[in-house]
């Protein structure tokens, strides 16, 4: 009966990977409508997206001129659950707010 020899290497194939990738970015985006108020996207701005006062009205300002309005980059991960997280407290409150994410 053949016998097992932890220390010989036959047969035994190891390689590295020398090569680290950064994860993809994704930009997450709040969209204007018509019956979202903008307190409310203000507060959703300062409650999810961790913005100051003045950061979240500028930002919000952008969406009701241009139609959208970038909240920030994350990763998939993150971005998928700021993109759930709006929609899931819009939706609480009543508010159709439409939150996207696409490839950076």
């Amino acid at each position: 009966m053949p016998t097992y020899d932890p220390d010989a290497q036959e047969g035994v194939i190891s390689e590295t990977r020398d090569e680290v990738r950064e994860p993809s970015m994704y930009k997450v985006f709040i969209h204007n409508d018509d019956y979202t108020t903008m307190e409310f996207v203000v507060e959703i701005l300062m409650r999810i997206f961790n913005r100051s006062m003045e950061d979240a009205t500028l930002t919000m300002l952008k969406v009701h001129r241009e139609g959208a309005g970038l909240c920030g980059v994350y990763t998939h991960e993150v971005a998928e659950t700021k993109v759930g997280a709006v929609h899931a407290v819009a939706r609480d409150r009543g508010f159709p707010l439409k939150c996207t994410m696409e490839k950076d």
